[in-house]
Protein backbone atom coordinates (compact mmCIF):
# COMPACT_ATOMS: atom_id res chain seq x y z
CA UNK A 1 0.00 0.00 0.00
CA UNK A 2 1.56 3.18 -1.04
CA UNK A 3 0.48 6.88 -2.04
CA UNK A 4 1.01 6.37 -5.40
CA UNK A 5 -1.41 3.56 -5.33
CA UNK A 6 -4.12 6.50 -4.44
CA UNK A 7 -2.93 8.42 -7.23
CA UNK A 8 -3.38 5.69 -9.89
CA UNK A 9 -6.59 5.21 -8.78
CA UNK A 10 -7.69 8.78 -7.87
CA UNK A 11 -5.10 11.43 -8.92
CA UNK A 12 -6.88 12.23 -12.27
CA UNK A 13 -10.04 12.79 -10.94
CA UNK A 14 -8.68 14.50 -7.80
CA UNK A 15 -6.88 16.93 -10.13
CA UNK A 16 -9.98 17.77 -12.05
CA UNK A 17 -12.35 18.78 -9.06
CA UNK A 18 -9.36 20.81 -7.60
CA UNK A 19 -8.27 23.42 -10.17
CA UNK A 20 -7.07 25.13 -7.30
CA UNK A 21 -3.98 23.06 -7.47
CA UNK A 22 -0.51 25.04 -8.05
CA UNK A 23 1.89 24.09 -10.77
CA UNK A 24 4.33 22.35 -7.74
CA UNK A 25 1.62 20.60 -6.01
CA UNK A 26 0.53 19.07 -9.63
CA UNK A 27 4.30 18.11 -10.33
CA UNK A 28 4.86 17.04 -7.24
CA UNK A 29 1.56 14.51 -7.85
CA UNK A 30 2.69 13.52 -11.00
CA UNK A 31 6.12 12.41 -9.95
CA UNK A 32 4.94 10.22 -6.66
CA UNK A 33 2.30 8.58 -9.59
CA UNK A 34 5.19 7.56 -11.60
CA UNK A 35 8.09 6.79 -8.97
CA UNK A 36 9.73 3.59 -9.99
CA UNK A 37 7.64 2.82 -12.85
CA UNK A 38 8.43 2.23 -16.80
CA UNK A 39 7.17 6.10 -17.26
CA UNK A 40 10.32 6.99 -15.74
CA UNK A 41 12.44 4.64 -17.61
CA UNK A 42 15.26 1.85 -15.67
CA UNK A 43 17.53 -0.30 -16.23
CA UNK A 44 18.44 -3.95 -16.13
CA UNK A 45 20.33 -6.01 -13.11
CA UNK A 46 22.03 -9.20 -14.39
CA UNK A 47 23.60 -11.84 -11.93
CA UNK A 48 27.13 -12.70 -13.33
CA UNK A 49 26.59 -16.06 -11.48
CA UNK A 50 23.21 -17.43 -12.49
CA UNK A 51 22.34 -15.30 -14.64
CA UNK A 52 19.14 -14.14 -13.72
CA UNK A 53 17.76 -10.98 -14.69
CA UNK A 54 15.27 -7.81 -13.14
CA UNK A 55 14.17 -4.80 -14.18
CA UNK A 56 14.78 -1.83 -11.91
CA UNK A 57 12.42 1.59 -12.28
CA UNK A 58 14.17 4.74 -11.51
CA UNK A 59 13.26 6.72 -8.96
CA UNK A 60 11.27 10.26 -9.26
CA UNK A 61 13.71 11.76 -6.14
CA UNK A 62 11.21 14.04 -5.30
CA UNK A 63 11.47 15.27 -1.69
CA UNK A 64 7.84 14.99 -1.09
CA UNK A 65 7.87 11.22 -2.10
CA UNK A 66 7.53 8.31 0.27
CA UNK A 67 9.85 6.20 -1.23
CA UNK A 68 12.41 8.60 -1.99
CA UNK A 69 13.95 9.71 1.04
CA UNK A 70 16.16 7.29 2.58
CA UNK A 71 19.36 7.16 0.70
CA UNK A 72 18.43 11.21 0.74
CA UNK A 73 18.53 11.47 4.62
CA UNK A 74 21.93 8.90 4.69
CA UNK A 75 23.68 11.34 2.49
CA UNK A 76 22.72 13.95 4.39
CA UNK A 77 23.27 12.79 7.99
CA UNK A 78 26.71 11.89 6.38
CA UNK A 79 27.46 15.16 5.43
CA UNK A 80 26.60 16.79 9.19
CA UNK A 81 28.52 14.18 10.97
CA UNK A 82 31.90 17.00 11.08
CA UNK A 83 29.48 19.66 12.11
CA UNK A 84 29.25 17.73 15.39
CA UNK A 85 30.14 18.33 18.64
CA UNK A 86 31.24 16.01 21.58
CA UNK A 87 28.13 17.56 24.22
CA UNK A 88 24.99 16.80 24.56
CA UNK A 89 22.10 18.43 22.54
CA UNK A 90 18.50 19.47 23.21
CA UNK A 91 15.28 19.31 21.24
CA UNK A 92 13.34 22.36 21.47
CA UNK A 93 10.19 22.90 18.92
CA UNK A 94 8.24 25.72 18.33
CA UNK A 95 4.74 25.41 16.80
CA UNK A 96 2.32 28.26 15.27
CA UNK A 97 -1.25 28.69 17.00
CA UNK A 98 -4.00 27.55 15.03
CA UNK A 99 -5.83 31.35 15.03
CA UNK A 100 -2.78 31.45 12.31
CA UNK A 101 -3.76 28.90 9.52
CA UNK A 102 -6.09 30.68 7.49
CA UNK A 103 -3.27 32.50 6.47
CA UNK A 104 -0.97 29.73 5.83
CA UNK A 105 -3.34 28.68 2.97
CA UNK A 106 -1.97 31.69 0.87
CA UNK A 107 1.26 32.61 2.18
CA UNK A 108 2.74 29.49 3.37
CA UNK A 109 5.90 30.39 1.94
CA UNK A 110 5.99 33.56 4.10
CA UNK A 111 4.41 32.54 7.07
CA UNK A 112 7.15 29.05 7.23
CA UNK A 113 10.15 31.51 7.16
CA UNK A 114 9.00 34.04 9.69
CA UNK A 115 8.91 30.36 11.89
CA UNK A 116 12.34 29.67 11.04
CA UNK A 117 13.75 33.21 11.33
CA UNK A 118 11.68 34.21 14.66
CA UNK A 119 12.42 30.93 16.23
CA UNK A 120 16.37 31.03 15.52
CA UNK A 121 16.80 34.79 16.44
CA UNK A 122 14.38 33.52 20.01
CA UNK A 123 16.74 31.15 20.68
CA UNK A 124 20.09 33.07 20.11
CA UNK A 125 18.60 36.22 22.11
CA UNK A 126 16.95 34.34 25.11
CA UNK A 127 20.45 32.27 25.45
CA UNK A 128 22.75 35.44 24.92
CA UNK A 129 21.22 36.86 28.05
CA UNK A 130 23.97 35.95 30.81
CA UNK A 131 21.24 34.89 33.59
CA UNK A 132 20.13 32.00 31.35
CA UNK A 133 23.24 31.36 29.39
CA UNK A 134 25.48 34.22 28.69
CA UNK A 135 26.89 32.27 24.81
CA UNK A 136 26.62 32.61 21.73
CA UNK A 137 24.88 29.03 20.56
CA UNK A 138 23.72 27.60 17.10
CA UNK A 139 20.95 25.33 16.08
CA UNK A 140 19.92 22.94 13.46
CA UNK A 141 16.13 23.51 11.99
CA UNK A 142 13.68 21.11 10.20
CA UNK A 143 10.40 22.42 9.13
CA UNK A 144 7.29 20.17 9.67
CA UNK A 145 3.56 21.31 8.16
CA UNK A 146 1.95 18.52 9.21
CA UNK A 147 0.15 16.44 11.89
CA UNK A 148 -0.47 12.90 12.51
CA UNK A 149 -3.79 13.26 10.47
CA UNK A 150 -2.44 15.04 7.61
CA UNK A 151 -4.22 18.66 8.94
CA UNK A 152 -2.06 21.77 9.00
CA UNK A 153 -0.11 22.39 12.21
CA UNK A 154 3.62 24.42 11.04
CA UNK A 155 6.37 23.35 13.03
CA UNK A 156 10.22 23.46 13.45
CA UNK A 157 12.41 21.27 15.30
CA UNK A 158 15.41 23.15 16.15
CA UNK A 159 18.07 20.58 17.45
CA UNK A 160 20.61 22.50 19.89
CA UNK A 161 23.82 21.93 21.55
CA UNK A 162 23.23 22.58 25.03
CA UNK A 163 25.73 25.33 25.74
CA UNK A 164 27.67 27.65 23.28
CA UNK A 165 30.85 29.76 23.17
CA UNK A 166 31.09 32.82 25.60
CA UNK A 167 31.32 36.36 24.34
CA UNK A 168 35.30 36.24 24.44
CA UNK A 169 35.73 32.79 22.06
CA UNK A 170 38.00 31.42 25.03
CA UNK A 171 35.45 29.30 26.82
CA UNK A 172 32.72 26.90 26.13
CA UNK A 173 29.52 27.89 28.19
CA UNK A 174 27.42 24.89 29.93
CA UNK A 175 24.47 25.00 31.12
CA UNK A 176 24.05 26.77 34.84
CA UNK A 177 21.19 23.92 35.69
CA UNK A 178 21.20 20.66 35.45
CA UNK A 179 18.51 19.24 33.57
CA UNK A 180 17.50 22.79 32.34
CA UNK A 181 18.78 24.69 29.04
CA UNK A 182 16.43 27.47 28.75
CA UNK A 183 13.55 28.71 30.46
CA UNK A 184 10.46 27.87 28.24
CA UNK A 185 8.13 30.53 29.08
CA UNK A 186 10.53 33.36 28.35
CA UNK A 187 11.30 31.76 24.96
CA UNK A 188 7.42 31.20 24.17
CA UNK A 189 6.45 34.96 24.76
CA UNK A 190 9.93 36.70 22.56
CA UNK A 191 8.99 34.28 19.67
CA UNK A 192 5.54 35.43 19.95
CA UNK A 193 6.61 38.89 19.68
CA UNK A 194 8.79 38.35 17.25
CA UNK A 195 6.02 36.51 14.49
CA UNK A 196 3.63 38.61 14.96
CA UNK A 197 6.27 42.05 14.31
CA UNK A 198 7.15 40.12 11.23
CA UNK A 199 3.62 39.56 10.62
CA UNK A 200 2.69 42.99 11.30
CA UNK A 201 4.91 44.59 9.15
CA UNK A 202 4.10 42.35 6.27
CA UNK A 203 0.50 43.48 6.72
CA UNK A 204 1.28 47.50 6.53
CA UNK A 205 3.59 46.92 3.62
CA UNK A 206 0.48 45.20 2.01
CA UNK A 207 2.57 41.93 1.54
CA UNK A 208 0.04 39.41 2.13
CA UNK A 209 -2.03 37.67 0.21
CA UNK A 210 -6.05 38.24 1.91
CA UNK A 211 -8.23 36.67 -0.07
CA UNK A 212 -10.72 34.01 0.02
CA UNK A 213 -11.58 32.80 3.76
CA UNK A 214 -9.07 35.65 4.80
CA UNK A 215 -10.09 38.22 2.66
CA UNK A 216 -12.43 40.23 5.72
CA UNK A 217 -9.18 40.91 6.98
CA UNK A 218 -8.09 43.75 4.33
CA UNK A 219 -10.04 46.10 6.96
CA UNK A 220 -7.76 47.13 9.61
CA UNK A 221 -10.95 47.51 11.84
CA UNK A 222 -10.83 43.25 11.46
CA UNK A 223 -6.79 43.15 11.14
CA UNK A 224 -6.52 44.89 14.45
CA UNK A 225 -8.56 42.10 16.41
CA UNK A 226 -7.54 38.96 14.57
CA UNK A 227 -3.88 40.27 15.50
CA UNK A 228 -4.61 40.97 19.05
CA UNK A 229 -5.96 37.69 19.76
CA UNK A 230 -2.90 36.37 19.02
CA UNK A 231 -1.45 37.45 22.33
CA UNK A 232 -4.37 35.75 24.54
CA UNK A 233 -2.82 32.30 24.78
CA UNK A 234 0.77 31.07 25.29
CA UNK A 235 2.74 29.58 21.85
CA UNK A 236 3.50 25.95 21.85
CA UNK A 237 7.34 25.86 22.88
CA UNK A 238 8.68 22.58 24.03
CA UNK A 239 12.06 21.20 24.99
CA UNK A 240 13.12 17.63 25.66
CA UNK A 241 15.22 16.83 27.86
CA UNK A 242 19.40 16.92 26.40
CA UNK A 243 20.63 13.36 24.91
CA UNK A 244 24.12 12.49 24.06
CA UNK A 245 26.64 13.54 22.33
CA UNK A 246 27.51 12.96 17.85
CA UNK A 247 26.08 8.92 17.22
CA UNK A 248 23.23 9.81 19.48
CA UNK A 249 22.34 12.96 17.42
CA UNK A 250 22.68 11.53 14.26
CA UNK A 251 20.22 8.61 15.00
CA UNK A 252 18.04 11.59 16.59
CA UNK A 253 17.74 13.23 13.85
CA UNK A 254 17.44 10.57 11.26
CA UNK A 255 14.15 10.72 12.53
CA UNK A 256 13.28 14.17 11.56
CA UNK A 257 15.00 15.64 8.35
CA UNK A 258 13.92 13.67 5.72
CA UNK A 259 10.08 12.88 7.18
CA UNK A 260 6.99 13.14 4.72
CA UNK A 261 3.48 13.70 5.28
CA UNK A 262 2.62 10.71 5.72
CA UNK A 263 4.93 7.21 5.45
CA UNK A 264 3.88 4.48 3.08
CA UNK A 265 3.81 2.25 6.08
CA UNK A 266 1.26 4.31 8.01
CA UNK A 267 -1.43 3.00 5.15
CA UNK A 268 -3.53 0.03 6.07
CA UNK A 269 -5.99 0.14 3.56
CA UNK A 270 -7.25 1.75 0.17
CA UNK A 271 -10.64 -0.09 -1.07
CA UNK A 272 -10.55 2.46 -4.31
CA UNK A 273 -12.39 4.94 -2.65
CA UNK A 274 -11.41 5.33 1.33
CA UNK A 275 -8.62 5.36 2.96
CA UNK A 276 -7.83 4.17 5.99
CA UNK A 277 -4.28 4.92 8.47
CA UNK A 278 -2.93 4.78 11.79
CA UNK A 279 -1.89 7.82 13.30
CA UNK A 280 -0.63 8.31 17.00
CA UNK A 281 -2.86 10.18 19.29
CA UNK A 282 -0.78 12.18 21.56
CA UNK A 283 -3.83 14.04 23.52
CA UNK A 284 -4.98 10.58 24.76
CA UNK A 285 -1.26 8.83 26.14
CA UNK A 286 0.37 8.58 22.37
CA UNK A 287 -2.19 5.69 21.86
CA UNK A 288 -1.77 4.24 18.03
CA UNK A 289 -5.31 4.51 16.21
CA UNK A 290 -7.10 4.41 12.82
CA UNK A 291 -8.63 7.22 10.53
CA UNK A 292 -10.57 6.35 7.36
CA UNK A 293 -11.18 9.58 5.08
CA UNK A 294 -12.09 9.54 1.49
CA UNK A 295 -9.26 9.31 -1.35
CA UNK A 296 -10.23 12.77 -2.38
CA UNK A 297 -9.91 14.37 1.63
CA UNK A 298 -6.54 12.12 2.05
CA UNK A 299 -5.45 13.78 -0.74
CA UNK A 300 -6.54 17.67 -0.11
CA UNK A 301 -4.80 16.97 3.33
CA UNK A 302 -1.52 15.52 1.37
CA UNK A 303 -0.82 18.32 -1.39
CA UNK A 304 -1.44 21.05 1.86
CA UNK A 305 2.27 19.87 2.94
CA UNK A 306 3.93 20.49 -0.45
CA UNK A 307 6.09 23.37 -0.35
CA UNK A 308 6.94 25.97 -2.75
CA UNK A 309 9.35 25.09 -5.30
CA UNK A 310 13.26 25.60 -4.27
CA UNK A 311 11.73 26.77 -0.54
CA UNK A 312 14.31 25.11 2.25
CA UNK A 313 12.68 23.10 5.10
CA UNK A 314 16.22 22.12 6.60
CA UNK A 315 18.19 25.60 8.03
CA UNK A 316 21.48 26.37 10.03
CA UNK A 317 21.58 29.55 12.67
CA UNK A 318 24.35 31.08 15.17
CA UNK A 319 27.28 29.32 15.08
CA UNK A 320 26.37 26.61 12.69
CA UNK A 321 25.21 29.34 9.79
CA UNK A 322 26.27 28.07 6.48
CA UNK A 323 28.45 31.80 6.47
CA UNK A 324 31.04 30.67 9.58
CA UNK A 325 29.74 27.09 10.36
CA UNK A 326 33.64 25.38 9.57
CA UNK A 327 35.57 28.13 11.84
CA UNK A 328 32.99 28.57 14.12
CA UNK A 329 32.77 24.81 14.41
CA UNK A 330 36.52 24.64 14.52
CA UNK A 331 36.79 26.92 17.62
CA UNK A 332 34.55 25.34 19.35
CA UNK A 333 36.18 21.99 19.76
CA UNK A 334 39.19 23.86 20.27
CA UNK A 335 37.56 25.28 23.51
CA UNK A 336 36.08 21.82 24.60
CA UNK A 337 39.35 20.51 24.65
CA UNK A 338 41.09 23.04 26.92
CA UNK A 339 38.38 23.53 29.32
CA UNK A 340 37.00 20.59 31.53
CA UNK A 341 32.89 21.12 31.91
CA UNK A 342 31.73 22.25 35.89
CA UNK A 343 29.20 20.12 37.70
CA UNK A 344 25.83 21.72 37.02
CA UNK A 345 23.92 22.79 39.29
CA UNK A 346 20.55 21.39 40.60
CA UNK A 347 18.17 24.88 41.61
CA UNK A 348 14.66 23.48 42.65
CA UNK A 349 13.11 27.03 41.89
CA UNK A 350 14.31 27.44 38.13
CA UNK A 351 11.92 26.51 35.49
CA UNK A 352 11.75 23.01 33.64
CA UNK A 353 10.88 22.43 30.33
Amino acid sequence: MEVADILHAQGAAFVAQHPWLNVQQRSVLRAIARCRTAALGGHVDRCDACGHQAISYNSCRNRHCPKCQAQARERWLHARERDLLDVPYVHVFFTLPHGLLPLAYRNSARLYTWLFQASAATLREVAAVPRHLGAEIGGLSILHTWGQTLVRHPHVHCVVPAGGLSADDERWVHPKYAGFFLPIKVLSRVFRGKFVDALRRAYDRDELDLTGGSEHLHAAVAWRPFVDALFDTDWVVYAKPAFGGAPAVLRYLGRYTHRVAISNHRLLVFDGEHVTFSYKDYARGDQHRRMTLTAMEFLRRFVQHILPRGFVRIRQSGFLANTCRVTRVARARTVLTTSSPPAPATDPTAPTP
